[in-house]
């Protein structure tokens, strides 16, 4: 397929793992094709609340607002199954391996399970909870959010003669995490600073408008 020499370079979006210790990149999961829309839920976090029957007190916010972030993507094999010899693992599986590469943000590792079971077998009284790694949604360079994998379906809609599936539409809903979450020290809580700052940034960048806009002189 022939593209134009001066045709921008695509940019995907995805999800990054990063050691919640060291802040080291453990993997890079880039979806294969794009979501065509993203649904942005917010809700302001209030202290207080009704002063009385028929009362509301005013907004007094106690951080930062609870933003959830939801879209659907595809995964096809498709176009990889036309050249068999280019795609073995394709051909093979299918998009299994992507499957699994998703799902695996949702539950410790065989190895941490392992380990846990050695520890409860030699006797340990307490054991700490599995720490995830620190989840990043990122959907541009202008927004690198840490976020929380909420909630997570997929829906395989289509097999080769083995069973494996070759083409999946997948949901997300990412809670993400603020300094609330994650304190101002983590490299999560610089992150959403960051995030933060940058919509700041942008919301200063629109032009002021005048009462009279409002047809109104004077409040």
């Amino acid at each position: 397929m022939s593209t134009f020499p001066n045709s921008p370079k695509l940019v995907k979006g995805g999800l990054v793992l990063v050691d919640p210790d060291s802040a080291q990149v453990q993997r890079v999961v880039s979806l294969q094709y794009n979501a065509d829309t993203l649904t942005r839920k917010l809700q302001a976090q209030e202290s207080g609340g009704e002063g009385g029957a028929g009362r509301t007190e005013p907004t007094r916010f106690k951080g930062p607002a609870v933003e959830t972030i939801s879209f659907e993507a595809d995964i096809d094999a498709t176009d990889q199954l036309e050249f068999p010899d280019q795609h073995a693992a394709a051909t093979a599986h299918g998009i299994a391996p992507q499957l699994a590469v998703l799902e695996s943000l949702l539950h410790p590792g065989s190895a941490q399970l392992q380990r846990v079971h050695q520890q409860a077998g030699t006797g340990t009284l307490e054991i700490a909870p599995m720490l995830a790694p620190l989840l990043l949604f990122v959907w541009g360079k202008s927004r690198i959010v840490p976020v929380k994998l909420a909630d997570f379906s997929i829906t395989e809609e289509a097999f080769d003669p083995a069973l494996n599936p070759i083409r999946a539409k997948v949901s997300f809903s990412l809670r993400v995490l603020t300094v609330d979450d994650l304190g101002f020290a983590s490299k999560g809580g610089s992150l959403f600073m960051a995030y933060l700052q940058g919509k700041e940034r942008l919301a200063g960048k629109v032009q002021p408008v005048s009462l009279s806009t409002l047809g109104i002189t004077g409040i």
